[in-house]
């Protein structure tokens, strides 16, 4: 795409995207090699900082991972060649989730509850975001919605 948009997100509309969506990835090294795993999330906001909080099964591999950890939210449309993402930068940590209610406030809503009881957060030093326009007209009788 010769022609093609590539635009650098603000972080209010990084954050906005990830208010809006639930399930993003987590890159975390195991074994001396990264792996990337499919999340639930909530972001949490209080007093002008942002963390993205995650539940887990306590002792795999995300509640063993190492601190230093990416995160990343992403939609694309293939038809029309479009597409964003958000990537989190940060820190790994556990949370008490009773402490000052936390679980209460901030729980991410796993999709299914088996034992999820490992709270964490990611506390990040850098959310930076992307969004790929297509230079094309779009018809506005796409293919798709009769498909």
């Amino acid at each position: 795409m010769p022609d093609a948009e590539l635009e650098t997100l603000s972080l209010d509309d990084c954050l906005a995207m990830l208010r809006s969506h639930g399930i993003g990835r987590v890159a975390v090294v195991d074994n001396d090699f990264p792996v990337i795993l499919p999340v639930n999330y909530r972001l949490v906001e209080t007093s002008g900082k942002s963390w993205i909080a995650l539940r887990t099964r306590p002792g795999n591999v995300l509640d063993r991972a190492a601190m230093p950890v990416a995160f990343e939210i992403d939609h694309f449309d293939i038809s029309a060649q479009e597409g964003w993402s958000v990537l989190a930068r940060g820190t790994l940590h556990h949370v008490n989730p009773v402490a000052g209610g936390f679980g209460e406030r901030f729980d991410p809503g796993p999709w299914f509850d088996d034992e999820r009881d490992a709270w964490l957060i990611i506390e990040p030093f850098s959310i930076t975001g992307r969004r790929l326009r297509s230079p094309q007209a779009h018809w506005a009788f796409r293919v798709e919605g009769y498909i």
